[in-house]
């Protein structure tokens, strides 16, 4: 009887579950081939210097990779913006009162549990749309906190942040907060944070929220330490990003070949991450009928982590519409979580 009770049960919670649960693939995601999938891969191998999408670095192992980089001691950024949320989540859950979450680049959703928990422990009801290309890790997450909530509704969206933002709805709660925390806008140049502003704006109502994570100025010595950890662990993500080109272009390039390579430009403001060819060589990408040639030491330019200062970060939120409520930060001022609104 016991175990006959205990399978039951366990049916019924997984029914449970399900129903609470929306995984929706985004079409635009799938295109029908992957030449036209690979249009931007073309164009960036193409061009001098060479260059990608700093979006290849996260296929399901990548998203791994960045996961276990959040837990390296020299990566300061992860427990220091957690350490911020702990502190802050309450008040914003105050703020926002009874709201539907929707988080960009959700991967694990690890911090997003302490959102969670703030709204749950004042009685406000769950609703939670994670937006991720990773449709692996972004589904095993939600079904992970579908189980530990609940009261919890997801609805997941596989896709880039643009095609998601997109298909929002009108938010089934009172007003809706767009989360953008984990300092990923330091990963777009100063246009394409401009356009992703936009972006953001057009998934908001008027007096509807925006939670930015930004990563702020600091000592050289610190950020490089940072994104070229002594494990190895960033240089095995950024080299992940070949493994993903041969995976999904049928490619042949050897990652044996090519070094992590990442320094701070105090000019800018901003790391810059390449891989660099350790030799002469050729290869090929064949689903997109793309042959490659490198020069020893010729760099493939994959990301930029661009650090701000509050007060330009503030203007640039308030010049489309967000204005800023709140601003947390650690006792370092190394990180800054910024809570706007738009009006």
């Amino acid at each position: 009887m016991t175990s006959s009770k205990t399978i039951s049960d366990s049916v019924g919670y997984s029914k449970s579950v399900e129903s609470r649960l929306k995984v929706q693939h985004l079409p635009q995601y799938k295109p029908k081939s992957a030449s036209s999938a690979g249009s931007d891969v073309i164009k960036g191998l193409t061009q001098t210097p060479k260059c990608l999408s700093p979006h290849y670095l996260y296929d399901d192992r990548g998203s791994e990779l960045f996961e276990q980089i959040c837990e390296l001691p020299e990566y300061y950024v992860t427990r220091t913006e957690a350490a911020i949320l702990q502190n802050c989540a309450e008040e914003i859950a105050q703020l926002t009162g009874a709201c539907e979450f929707v988080e960009l680049g959700s991967g694990s959703s690890t911090k997003t549990r302490v959102l969670l928990d703030a709204y749950q422990n004042l009685g406000l009801p769950l609703h939670y749309l994670p937006i991720d290309v990773s449709a692996g890790i972004l589904e095993a997450s939600a079904r992970q906190l579908l189980v530990d909530y609940p009261s919890l509704k997801v609805h997941a969206l596989a896709g880039t942040y643009e095609q998601a933002l997109g298909e929002l709805e009108r938010s089934e709660l009172p007003t809706r907060m767009i989360g953008f925390i984990g300092s990923s806008l330091g990963n777009l140049t100063p246009q394409q944070c401009n356009d992703f502003l936009s972006h953001i704006t057009a998934g908001l109502q008027l007096g509807e929220y925006f939670l930015l994570g930004v990563d702020l100025q600091k000592p050289k010595s610190i950020l490089e330490a940072a994104y070229n950890d002594s494990a190895g662990v960033t240089a095995d993500f950024n080299l992940n990003v070949l493994d993903h080109l041969n995976s999904r272009f049928d490619g042949n390039l050897d990652r044996n070949k090519f070094e992590h390579w990442t320094f701070y430009n105090e000019t800018k403001h901003q790391i810059e991450t390449y891989l660099r060819s350790l030799e002469t060589q050729t290869a090929e990408l064949s689903a997109l009928n793309l042959k490659l040639n490198f020069e020893e030491g010729e760099t493939i330019h994959t990301e930029i982590s661009r650090k701000f200062d509050i007060d330009g970060i503030q203007q640039l939120l308030g010049s489309k519409g967000l204005v800023t409520q709140k601003i947390w930060t650690d006792e370092n001022n190394w990180f800054a979580l910024i809570l706007s609104k738009l009006s």
